[in-house]
């Protein structure tokens, strides 16, 4: 590393294709409490904090594969003892030397500028306290609360209706001689932005869907509500998985064209299954990685191909096709699940549940997530799939 950027008042590291740290400058060591022998040939994961682990996961590699860069994105590092977490602005690039592909990566520390955001924040607020106090503001109040509170009840009772509408028109299991299909659905609030399905397209291929609308509540439900009635018609068909994901996309660019304040993007993962070719074609959208495991135990992991949905016009959606041999397993799932028990877990629960029938094994991570429930304030959508190739 040239001697000005290692000495340059910015963090700045180069990182492999696979995402390990090839070199790293002075600043960031410092910033981060490492020797330099303690961070090279480390995961970058090494360095980020959970939430930070799964964003750069899922959109920092789409889009730097994509597009070739990233500007200002917004991430949080943590310190060596874990004692501090860092907010800073990423910036990176693409480089391909011949067959080498390198991802240089500069960080800008945000402490100081966070820091002023908060007392701004905390200034407006306390204007806007001042002025609720008013004597105008609480008669105003006054005479609204019994009418607000009428109106409050009737929407209590439609979201209900709504979440039942929800639930009943996601399919629970399918089964046949050739796939057997288990499904686990939970909404965090009254109406979920996960939503999912799976479908018969002829005697040898299948549908496999998995949704996860950006945000909850009622927007979030009626987009994803919108996309479900889409899918519903064209997965059927036998579209191949780009043209499925392309209808998708252009949906939610025509719902909200030129409305950046309603805006919601979309992670999705598709699968098109061909029990007689014994193939999976597929295209992941920004969504956590499916795991795929053969009769052997050998695991993959089925990555993010595209940014989400809803983010950029004018992708083209290239599939990727695996060979599968009989008897292989498949776990599709939202970032609730993962976010709540772990990828690791899920791997290793798989990986030790070979012998074990679907319904089992659905039953073992259902009991999973509940216990973390009980321990964490999980406040997302939760939503996986599991599939048997026989």
């Amino acid at each position: 590393m040239e001697e000005q950027i290692n000495q340059a008042p910015c963090g700045f590291l180069t990182l492999s294709a696979e995402g390990l740290i090839v070199s790293v400058n002075e600043m960031l060591l410092q910033l981060l409490g490492y020797r330099r022998d303690e961070l090279v040939g480390q995961h970058i994961n090494a360095t980020l904090t959970n939430s930070a682990r799964v964003f750069f996961q899922l959109y920092f590699i789409p889009l730097v594969t994509q597009k070739g860069f990233v500007e200002e994105m917004y991430l949080s590092m943590v310190t060596k003892n874990h004692s501090e977490e860092i907010p800073i602005l990423l910036n990176a690039s693409m480089n391909k030397n011949g067959g080498l592909t390198s991802i240089d990566c500069a960080f800008i520390s945000m402490k100081k500028r966070n820091d002023y955001e908060d007392q701004l924040l905390f200034a407006n607020k306390v204007a806007k306290d001042a002025l609720n106090k008013k004597q105008v503001a609480l008669e105003a109040l006054e005479a609204k609360q019994d009418e607000l509170l009428k109106i409050n009840k009737q929407n209590q009772n439609e979201l209900q209706l709504a979440k039942k509408i929800q639930e009943t028109s996601l399919p629970d299991a399918f089964t046949n001689d050739r796939i057997q299909i288990e499904s686990y659905y939970k909404a965090s609030k009254e109406l979920s932005g996960d939503i999912y399905g799976f479908y018969q397209i002829n005697p040898n291929q299948y549908g496999v869907i998995l949704l996860d609308v950006m945000g909850h509540g009622i927007s979030s439900a009626l987009v994803t509500m919108s996309l479900q009635s889409l899918y519903q018609k064209v997965i059927p068909k036998g579209m191949a998985p780009a043209a499925v994901m392309k209808e998708l996309d252009s949906h939610l660019h025509y719902l909200f064209h030129h409305d950046e304040d309603a805006w919601h993007y979309c992670t999705a993962i598709y699968l098109l299954i061909d029990t007689e070719q014994q193939t999976i074609e597929y295209i992941n959208s920004g969504h956590p990685p499916a795991i795929y495991q053969n009769i052997h135990g050998q695991q993959e992991s089925l990555g993010a191909t595209n940014p989400p949905l809803g983010t950029f016009e004018g992708i083209e959606y290239i599939s990727t096709t695996l060979r599968y041999t009989k008897g292989s397993r498949l776990l599709l799932y939202t970032d609730g699940v993962s976010e709540l028990i772990g990828y690791n877990y899920m791997e290793e629960r798989i990986r030790k549940a070979q012998r074990n029938t679907l319904p089992e094994l659905k039953e073992e991570m259902v009991r999973e997530l509940k216990e973390k429930q009980n321990s964490y304030d999980q406040k997302d959508d939760q939503c996986f799939i599991l599939i048997d190739l026989n």
